[in-house]
């Protein structure tokens, strides 16, 4: 699985570290998506993906 972030486009919902907190994460400083785990573990994957439909601004690309 490779996981990519459009960081210039995040409106900082927290969509993604809400559904897949093991995987991303907010920074402090403006709310934008940090991947925490380039890598995620098998029993991650379900809600990586979910991350990626319920992100409000479709910055999170999973193949």
């Amino acid at each position: 699985m490779r996981i990519s972030v459009d960081t210039a486009k995040c409106v900082a919902s927290g969509m993604c570290a809400f559904v897949a907190p093991e995987v991303f994460d907010q920074r402090a400083e403006d709310g934008v998506v940090v991947i925490r785990r380039w890598d995620p573990p098998e029993d991650q994957l379900d809600a990586v993906h979910e991350a990626a439909v319920r992100c409000p601004a479709q910055v999170i690309d999973v193949e």
